[in-house]
């Protein structure tokens, strides 16, 4: 709310989003590998570091930038992928790999048509969204992603989950509505496909449209959404292991944990607008989540992976 007690802009959208949401007869599904709703990628760049991680219990992600070499002569970082752009990414890897069960995917004729398909409206300049948008596919496709799982002293497993293996992209940001010469393509890594092909999690695309104004939402909603396709009984998630699982840059102190915490209710809130059924509620202890119906209802799911089969 802003200082006079009116909505925010964003607010405003958000809740004109879910109503169209609510309204909507069957959802158009997407989806996304089941690592991204148990990890997530960083929220904002952090920084000239070697790696950078996140934990969800006992299974840990971290992530290292691709490398080039710089005029120099000398290595150097092409960054960490951050942000929504990268999680905007994933979902529409996620929902071609699964598609059309190939590991090599065709982006669109033109850059425009590609960014459409995300949501996005192209825009020039250096901090325009078609700048930001390939920046941001550079660090997704070249960064290298290791996953480990530690949960009992019997057994140890883990290994990497690149994104891509390669990619060739053919745009052009001074015409993005001409179409290209040579397709744009990328082709995912044999484990990010088996991962997602394997273990797709259902998502509803317009409810990612209308919560893409925050990352952190998105990873939410994720979460969610994972979370209910299996949750049989009410259990509660400690506010440290939120933490841990999406991160914070507000201090290891007493107010920064009342910071975070205070944040993700803010997202929480946002994200139950749209996903109305999950039944959740925050506590002094932690989240506290009750067996709800999935976003995507199992009639909307059946008839959609019945359509992509034919």
């Amino acid at each position: 709310m802003t200082g006079k007690g009116r909505p925010r802009r964003d607010e405003m959208e958000l809740v004109r989003a879910a109503a169209e949401l609510w309204e909507q007869d069957e959802p158009e599904l997407s989806y996304l590998a089941r690592l991204w709703c148990q990890t997530s990628l960083p929220y904002r760049d952090p920084g000239d570091v070697s790696a950078w991680g996140r934990r969800n219990g006992a299974l840990s992600l971290v992530v290292q930038p691709g490398m080039t070499i710089g005029p120099d002569g000398h290595p150097r970082s092409i960054g960490f992928p951050y942000g929504t752009l990268p999680r905007l990414l994933l979902t529409w890897l996620s929902t071609e790999a699964v598609r059309t069960r190939e590991p090599v995917l065709m982006l669109g004729d033109s850059l425009s048509a590609f960014m459409r398909n995300l949501g996005l409206v192209p825009t020039g300049g250096r901090n325009g969204t078609i700048t930001r948008l390939k920046k941001q596919m550079e660090r997704l496709f070249l960064a290298s992603l290791t996953v480990r799982w530690d949960g009992t002293t019997d057994r140890q497993a883990g290994g990497r989950l690149n994104v891509a293996s390669s990619y060739d992209l053919w745009w052009s940001e001074k015409s993005p509505d001409e179409p290209t010469l040579m397709p744009s393509t990328v082709q995912l890594s044999g484990e990010f496909f088996r991962e997602v092909t394997e273990h797709p999690v259902p998502l509803d695309l317009n409810a990612l449209r209308a919560l893409r104004g925050s990352a952190l939402r998105l990873d939410i909603y994720a979460f969610l959404c994972h979370r209910m396709s299996y949750l049989r009984r009410p259990t509660t998630i400690p506010w440290e292991a939120l933490r841990g699982q999406f991160g914070s840059t507000l201090g290891e102190d007493k107010n920064g944990r009342a910071r975070f915490k205070q944040e993700f209710e803010r997202n929480l809130r946002e994200v139950l607008v749209v996903y109305r059924e999950a039944q959740v509620t925050s506590s002094r202890a932690g989240l506290e989540l009750r067996p709800s119906p999935t976003h995507v209802p199992l009639k909307g799911l059946l008839a959609a992976t019945k359509e992509l089969r034919e």
